[in-house]
């Protein structure tokens, strides 16, 4: 597999991160096997694809919690999470705040960037 390959998985993810994207789709997109583009991304990226996709999920988030006044539940819905619960006990995971109190504080926290491939 290329690196334009693995550089076409990441920009096909970040299109498609308000629509839940799943392996099988991005396989499907590159033509090669789900297990394979598993093993490609995880060794290219250095985190796996399900991670990658809720990192930068919450980060996306995380962004438009500072930068919109959207609802929390639909910022939560845009980004997959299927109800405030599951997004606020992810938020809080990785953040330390709930969505509400990081929208309230705007503390520094460290996001998750697209992946960039070094050749």
């Amino acid at each position: 597999m290329s690196v334009k390959t693995i550089e076409n998985m990441i920009n096909w993810v970040e299109e498609n991160l308000e629509e839940c994207p799943t392996l099988g789709e991005m396989s499907d997109f590159v033509g090669y096997s789900p297990c394979y583009c598993s093993t490609k991304f995880h060794e290219y990226v250095g985190v796996s694809f399900k991670d990658y996709i809720q990192k930068r999920q919450l980060s996306m988030a995380a962004m438009a919690l500072q930068k919109t006044k959207n609802r929390i539940i639909d910022i939560a819905i845009q980004y997959g999470f299927s109800s405030h619960e599951a997004f606020t006990r992810a938020f809080v995971r990785v953040y330390g705040y709930t969505p509400f109190q990081y929208r309230k504080l705007l503390p520094k926290v460290l996001t998750f960037d697209k992946a960039q491939i070094d050749i």
